[in-house]
């Protein structure tokens, strides 16, 4: 697991991304997201959208949730 430098954190959008490229979701990728959106005062709704896209593809199957 690679750790990420605080001044430069990853964006949602970019680990959004890498998920929906790869239709899969790893453990990195949700502590990556989770530090990233903890990281913010507040969620704005693009985020929010993103976020919501990745739980409804895990609900639907889309997304598979991996090791």
């Amino acid at each position: 697991m690679t750790v990420q430098n605080l001044s430069n954190p990853v964006s949602v959008e970019k680990i959004v991304e890498r998920i929906f490229a790869f239709r899969q979701i790893t453990r990195s990728d949700q502590n990556l997201l989770m530090s990233a959106l903890l990281a913010k005062n507040f969620i704005n709704d693009k985020e929010q959208f993103q976020i919501n896209r990745v739980f409804e593809g895990v609900q639907k199957g889309s997304i598979r949730v991996v090791e």
